[in-house]
């Protein structure tokens, strides 16, 4: 088969994997919150699957890296996760309009769903990147245009959605469960890619990617990966509440004006080559920092109408946001990584930022959403949004004093060593 067909079919792989993950996950606040989730319960339901990202090494490294082809193993996965979706969609899906709302031992259950869920889940975004590596030849150039298909995928349910007047019903989530089934499906007729690892040893130290530890040592490393860390916090509020926030102030389609952030990821990721080559990591590392204190400055001070353009403009910096410092962070990862702790470096950066930080940032939204959401008043959106804005700002001055690597194509690697930190 040739090489374009091969990518086609990668691509709607991306496509599908994305769109399950879009179809829930921005706008679950906005159906869960009225059955009876409370923003604590929602700051579990998003710290879940951070959890099971940090879990998720052990199901790639211990199972599907050894034992099972990786088109197999995807298959599965997604099947299963499809019957945690579907099991959660029946667990909240109540009348609403009737004012039926869940008891907490039975919010717990559908959380623990969820976690099951992710655990299923999560995995996936790895194998599915690890499938297509092993199946195109020039990976620099053919991954970036197959991987743009999961952007994509991610963009059309919100605008679906919106379309068909879902953004605060069940909808979604049996949608994402029906997505799952077709993924799961579809996985079993990918290329065949025999599990990389089969027949060798490995060690739990590999798998946690111990050995990438001495990057740490590296003071301009550490300080990335500390400011990679803290910033992963008030990321979690956007995920977790711009939603539901956009849609409370008045603003029409939320599903649909939050795939706005994905649209603006495409064109940011485009432009990157040009902006890396003239700017350097630690001035692409700051904008996209300081693209995040916009962002939440704008929801702070756009509550208060609201100003419907400083809450779109809130949006449209995603792409900033994550392409110039995700996307820049594991470049500059991959180059002062040696080629022996690469992969482990990529892990680690992934562990301490979606894993760690996205866990605690989580459940931090959920406290800071419930402390400015008084039961016989409005919520104060603006000291809201203030917190996750103050707090990327002290990152941003941290990182900017802290961070002396000279960006550059000369910086040296570190090579693996016996040495840990």
């Amino acid at each position: 088969m040739g090489s374009t067909a091969t990518a086609a079919r990668l691509s709607v792989m991306m496509f599908i994997q994305f769109f399950i993950w879009g179809a829930w996950y921005v706008t679950a606040p906005l159906y869960l919150g009225p059955v009876g989730f409370g923003p604590a319960d929602i700051g579990s339901v998003y710290a879940v699957g951070p959890l099971a990202g940090i879990l998720s090494p052990f199901i790639v490294g211990m199972i599907a890296d050894r034992f099972f082809s990786t088109e197999r193993v995807l298959g599965v996965l997604h099947l299963l996760g499809a019957g945690m979706m579907y099991t959660v969609a029946t667990k909240i899906d109540v009348d609403v309009d009737a004012g039926v709302t869940l008891s907490e031992t039975e919010v717990a259950t559908v959380i623990s769903c969820i976690f099951g869920y992710m655990l299923c889940y999560y995995p996936t975004l790895a194998l599915t990147n690890s499938l297509a590596m092993h199946n195109i030849t020039d990976s620099e150039k053919t991954f970036p245009l197959i991987r743009v298909f999961g952007t994509i995928g991610w963009i059309v349910p919100g605008v679906f959605i919106s379309f068909m007047n879902w953004d605060s019903t069940i909808n979604f989530f049996w949608m994402a469960s029906y997505a799952s089934i077709v993924m799961g499906l579809y996985c079993f007729t990918l290329p065949h890619t025999p599990p990389p690892a089969k027949g060798k040893s490995i060690s739990v130290r590999e798998i946690l990617g111990l050995d990438a530890l001495v990057l740490l040592k590296r003071p301009s490393y550490l300080a990335f990966m500390v400011s990679s860390f803290l910033i992963c916090i008030p990321l979690a509020f956007y995920y977790q509440i711009a939603a539901k926030y956009i849609g409370a102030v008045g603003v029409e389609n939320p599903a649909f004006k939050m795939s706005f952030g994905q649209m603006s990821e495409i064109v940011f990721m485009l432009a990157m080559p040009f902006f890396f080559k003239r700017l350097g990591v630690k001035k692409m590392l700051l904008i996209g920092m300081l693209a995040w204190v916009v962002r939440y400055a704008l929801f702070a001070f756009g509550a208060d109408g609201p100003t419907v353009w400083m809450l779109i403009g809130g949006i449209l910096l995603h792409g900033i946001c994550y392409d110039f410092f995700f996307v820049t962070g594991q470049i500059y990862t991959d180059k002062v990584a040696g080629p022996e702790i690469r992969g482990q470096a990529q892990g680690m950066l992934v562990l301490f930022t979606l894993g760690f930080g996205m866990m605690i940032g989580a459940k931090v939204a959920g406290y800071i959403e419930g402390y400015f959401s008084p039961a016989d008043a409005p919520v104060d959106w603006q000291n809201l949004w203030l917190v996750p804005a103050i707090a990327s700002a002290v990152v941003f001055v941290f990182f900017a004093l802290v961070f002396k690597d000279k960006v550059s194509r000369d910086i040296e690697p570190v090579e693996e060593s016996g040495d840990t930190v």
